[in-house]
């Protein structure tokens, strides 16, 4: 069962006030997460996909990964490859030196951060609908600083290397005109790796897994101030 929270009491240590938090944005590692040379930062974003097929000594692995790293947080969304996390709750307690948000929401750093791992073109975390997903993307708290999903909002880094068809969530893309969250991360499509500014929003697809089966692309390092 998911848990049904939006926030939780930040955790008790000396305060970010009226400074520029270093993000750190991963995703779509795919068990290749010890060849990375990540970045230092205040918190680390990995956004799905951390697995190929749920084996628990990759996951195990995963997070003793996750725990030398010196960030001082790290939060963790599932992806459609991490389907273990929805079929057997007992796999989300193998994540403990990061928080795991499966369609719920953390503050940590003086910001408010919401995760989701679901994805229109896969049914691993239910939503399969149209009408599904615009109830659970209406549920986005409105003041959310960083939104964290796996697959891209329609039109925005989502398209695949040598196509036009776009892959992203039209239910995603129609929240963010409302919730409007200062940084959204995501992967998911492997070649829409970037980022996009609008008005609003910077958004950053970190997906880093390239065709050849490697670690082709970079981690992505942002700032966003905290207040």
């Amino acid at each position: 069962m998911t848990r049904k929270i939006n926030r939780t009491p930040e955790r008790k240590s000396p305060p970010i006030v009226n400074r520029r938090v270093r993000v750190v944005c991963i995703a779509d590692t795919h068990e290749l997460h010890r060849e990375l040379a990540v970045p230092d930062g205040d918190l680390l974003i990995h956004a799905g996909d951390f697995t190929f097929f749920n084996h628990a000594s990759k996951i195990n692995d995963f997070n003793d990964w996750l725990g030398e790293l010196p960030h001082r947080y790290k939060v963790v969304i599932p992806g459609n490859h991490d389907r273990a996390f929805n079929q057997d709750p007992l796999f989300r307690e193998m994540i403990t030196n990061a928080v795991l948000l499966i369609n719920e929401g953390v503050r940590l750093c003086g910001l408010n951060i919401w995760g989701s791992p679901v994805t229109c073109d896969d049914d691993a975390y239910g939503h399969a609908k149209r009408e599904e997903r615009a109830r659970l993307y209406a549920s986005i708290p409105k003041d959310t600083h960083i939104l964290i999903t796996h697959g891209p909002p329609y039109g925005i880094l989502d398209r695949e290397q040598g196509t036009y068809r776009r892959q992203g969530c039209a239910e995603l893309r129609q929240a963010l005109m409302t919730s409007q969250p200062r940084l959204h991360v995501f992967g998911h499509v492997h070649a829409g790796y970037g980022t996009f500014e609008n008005e609003t929003t910077q958004f950053v697809n970190a997906a880093l897994l390239g065709w050849a089966g490697d670690l082709e692309n970079l981690p992505i390092v942002m700032d966003i101030s905290a207040r």
